[in-house]
């Protein structure tokens, strides 16, 4: 493997950084990318629109795209180095990575011509925001145990039930719903996809008040939402093909970032705190314990430039995303505890203007064990490693080929 930039690929993110330059300040040593958090609000949503226009009219936005929807044709290589260059800038949050990352792609993919039009470019542009609505209370990790229904009326669907932990869905335009269609067939050939009009006076979006006080996922209800038959996506029964196209997407989208964490951070803290009376990175404890960290933010930094590699030479990821999720998210969990222990009695504050760093680490210890959720659970995860990557027997399953309303429900 090579992790050096080869001379057309300097020469990009030479170029990429004079774009950033132009337009945004750079990041003080000390300082971090702008996240937008659990508690965004609507001048960073615009702040976040306004950014993506100005990429989309300098040609800069979803580079992996075609251009005909409004991309630049690149590998995802390139898309990789400018990401890692505009993370050395005040930028704004980033509220389209469901979008870009995975819902477009799914439309290019499975859409109608006319989807393509009337969708793919404007979400390109970053003016419409799209949310995904796949969870619901009684499936847990089992999607293909979905219960929200869509029955065909005339040229339209009526779509009735709930969906939930659906990032952003309070502040979106557009989402991609999958839905049951046929019960008197197995559970995965009975869904079909649409895409929903999150404005529709039928959908409801609740925020979900969480322990770290944020509300960025939500609960949402679908009342007789009336969706036309040309806002389907794929044919009728083909909603599992659909999604798995999503879930692809996703998981390229999530293990190719690298690890990436809070490791420089987490080291000045050590230099701040007192332990002894001396600075606690000079205890032998604390180093090891900072050794470990930086030993697994390094594995995983490397095992993202393995896809990297991979993608420079013109070949497919492999199961490192997979595998970058399941050790990233425990990891970011481990160093937020350990950045409040550091801390002593006062990691248990929670207020900003109290707590080091105006309680980021207590925010972040608080919202990581969703990160261990949301893209796959740490167990989901485990299994397809199990199966797909050392071939492993496949769990039993005592609903395969059942109708699903024939499936036991334990009511």
């Amino acid at each position: 493997m090579d992790f050096n930039d080869s001379p057309e690929e300097a020469e990009f993110r030479k170029k990429a950084r004079a774009f950033l330059g132009q337009h945004l300040k750079p990041l003080g040593p000390d300082e971090t990318p702008t996240s937008l958090g659990e508690r965004e609000d609507n001048d960073a949503i615009q702040w976040a629109k306004d950014w993506q226009a100005t990429k989309f009219d300098n040609g800069w936005a979803v580079l992996t795209w075609p251009t005909e929807f409004g991309g630049q044709a690149m590998g995802r290589l390139e898309a990789s180095v400018f990401a890692q260059e505009e993370a050395k800038f005040k930028a704004p949050p980033s509220i389209y990575g469901i979008g870009h990352g995975m819902l477009g792609p799914t439309i290019m993919s499975h859409g109608t011509d006319e989807q393509r039009e009337r969708f793919v470019k404007d979400m390109a542009r970053g003016q419409e925001v799209w949310c995904q609505l796949f969870s619901e209370p009684a499936a847990g990790s089992d999607l293909a145990a979905l219960r929200t229904s869509a029955v065909k009326d005339g040229d339209e669907w009526v779509i009735n039930g709930q969906k939930i932990w659906s990032t952003g869905a309070h502040f979106c335009d557009w989402g991609m719903i999958v839905t049951r269609t046929d019960p008197n067939v197995a559970k995965h050939d009975g869904l079909t996809y649409f895409i929903v009009d999150m404005r529709d006076p039928g959908v409801e979006c609740r925020p979900i008040k969480q322990i770290n006080g944020g509300s960025g996922f939500n609960e949402v209800f679908f009342s007789n939402v009336r969706v036309p038959d040309s806002q389907r996506l794929g044919g009728v029964g083909d909603g599992w093909k659909v999604a798995i196209t999503t879930l692809m997407n996703e998981r390229v989208s999530i293990g190719a970032g690298g690890g990436g964490g809070r490791t420089k951070d987490l080291f000045r803290l050590a230099r701040e705190c007192k332990r002894g009376g001396k600075p606690a990175i000079e205890d032998a404890g604390v180093r090891s314990r900072l050794a470990d960290i930086f030993i697994t933010q390094k594995g995983l930094q490397y095992t993202g430039y393995r896809i990297q590699s991979a993608l420079s030479r013109g070949g497919t990821p492999g199961p490192e995303g997979s595998i970058s999720k399941a050790i990233g998210a425990p990891h970011s969990q481990q160093v937020a505890s350990f950045a409040m222990e550091l801390q002593g009695a006062m990691g248990a504050v929670v207020e900003p203007g109290l707590a080091a760093e105006d309680a980021l680490w207590q925010d972040t210890y608080l919202g990581s064990p969703g990160l261990r959720i949301a893209g796959g659970t740490d167990e989901v995860l485990k299994n397809i490693i199990a199966e797909r990557v050392l071939g492993l027997p496949s769990e039993h399953r005592a609903d395969k080929g059942i109708p699903f309303r024939d499936i036991p429900t334990g009511s």
